[in-house]
């Protein structure tokens, strides 16, 4: 995030207000009602996670009211005004079937700083009762950061489709939709991206995905595609751990320059929360 630090903590009402926040900005309408994100993912500071522990199942409890309190007056007669839509007839806000399904993780970003709080939504109806199931419309993702309220983070274009063929070709999905990246160069550095980390294929996805998170090396000789993994939540391809490149002591990093082959054709996990099918083939 290529924002000034934040000079306060967040407190539990923070959280709660984003949350609310995070809804309004996410309502979809549709003919006859309109849909409100069910699933909340809220990425907190390590220290503010810490802190805020004990507390947590209370602050999603108060949340889940708090939603509850929000949506009922968005549904009164003023709506269209509250959400600032010019056309009348805006339809009412139906409540999620499965209520409000709110998790709260660390934030493992190393560029995240105390105050900072992101929550990715997802506007789904649920099929099952677990948590995450059904099928996910629009993914939304809001941030505050030092008290300051942030856009959602804006994903890579998808690449022209008049581009020349390239050595490989990777689809995948993120919060921008479905894009496909032509890899063209015999190194490509694949992550979220960032002050101070370059990135030729930048994703928009939940910050388990490391700002840099693999690297894709080809071999001019043979054509071969090797991969490494630099992630902290690791990576896998074809369901199989890659073994990480980074070895930690401490705050000390060091890169072990360590790579395996890649297949011609792969599914690439990153962190588990998002999928690359790799093929080699600009076709």
């Amino acid at each position: 995030m290529d924002q000034p630090a934040a000079t306060s903590p967040a407190t539990a009402r923070d959280v709660i207000r984003e949350l609310v926040r995070n809804m309004r900005e996410g309502l979809e309408p549709l003919q006859y009602s309109t849909l409100a994100p069910s699933v909340y993912h809220v990425y907190l500071h390590p220290d503010d996670y810490e802190r805020l522990r004990a507390i947590l199942p209370r602050v999603e409890d108060e949340a889940r009211r708090a939603l509850d309190q929000e949506l009922q007056d968005l549904n009164r007669a003023s709506l269209a005004e509250k959400l600032k839509l010019a056309r009348p007839g805006i339809p009412k806000i139906a409540a999620p079937d499965a209520g409000w399904q709110i998790r709260f993780f660390e934030n493992t970003d190393e560029e995240t700083q105390p105050g900072d709080i992101v929550i990715y939504s997802e506007l789904a109806l649920p099929a099952k009762p677990e948590f995450g199931a059904g099928s996910m419309t629009r993914r939304i993702s809001t941030r505050r950061v030092g008290g300051d309220i942030r856009g959602a983070p804006t994903g890579e274009p998808e690449s022209a489709p008049d581009a020349p063929p390239a050595h490989a070709l990777i689809d995948y999905e993120d919060n921008g939709g479905r894009k496909r990246y032509r890899v063209s160069k015999d190194q490509v550095v694949i992550g979220r991206g960032g002050r101070d980390y370059w990135t030729d294929l930048k994703l928009d996805t939940l910050p388990d995905v490391s700002r840099e998170h693999v690297r894709l090396r080809r071999d001019p000789a043979t054509g071969r595609f090797y991969i490494k993994d630099l992630s902290r939540l690791g990576t896998t391809v074809n369901g199989e751990p890659v073994p990480s490149s980074i070895e930690y002591a401490g705050e000390t990093r060091r890169d072990k320059n360590l790579e395996v082959p890649l297949p011609a054709q792969a599914r690439i996990g990153l962190a588990g929360v998002i999928f690359l099918d790799f093929r080699t083939g600009g076709q």
